[in-house]
């Protein structure tokens, strides 16, 4: 969901100009090969801070999978962790194509659905921009009605 949250701020800020010298290509010399594109063209300002800002969101859900909370998945839990064997017996009961919501709130159940429907709009924002020949930021933009732009 935080993801999500970027790419929304993201549009935001392309749409209402508060990236500064958006269509400005990085300087090769200052930024070095950090800006360049298969080591030819240097990407445009704009790309670079959108970059940036979706790589906080990435960071965030990297921390998020080495240290887990109780109610996370066990994906890199040590199998000698005194905690493994009741998050390997909770998380298979959560399986299911749709877990149960029996309770409001951040539960186990609702975050594991919450997971699959971004990663579900991920994937339909993807296929949507790659067809249409657009930025995903333009395809959120779109989505929304075109509130940001």
């Amino acid at each position: 969901m935080f993801g999500w949250v970027v790419m929304c701020a993201c549009a935001y800020a392309k749409g209402h100009g508060l990236i500064p010298d958006a269509d400005s290509a990085l300087n090769l010399k200052e930024w070095g090969t950090l800006s360049t594109i298969s080591n030819t063209d240097t990407i445009t300002n704009e790309r670079a801070i959108i970059l940036i800002a979706n790589v906080h969101a990435f960071f965030v859900g990297v921390c998020a999978t080495i240290a887990p909370l109780p109610m996370s998945d066990t994906l890199l839990l040590d199998p000698n962790h005194p905690m493994y064997e009741w998050q390997v017996e909770r998380n298979s009961k959560l399986g299911g194509v749709f877990p149960d919501l029996k309770r409001m709130g951040v539960t186990p159940h609702a975050e594991l659905i919450n997971g699959r429907m971004a990663m579900m709009g991920i994937i339909t924002c993807l296929g949507y921009s790659l067809i249409q020949g657009q930025t995903m930021i333009d395809t959120i933009n779109e989505w929304v009605g075109g509130a940001y732009f």
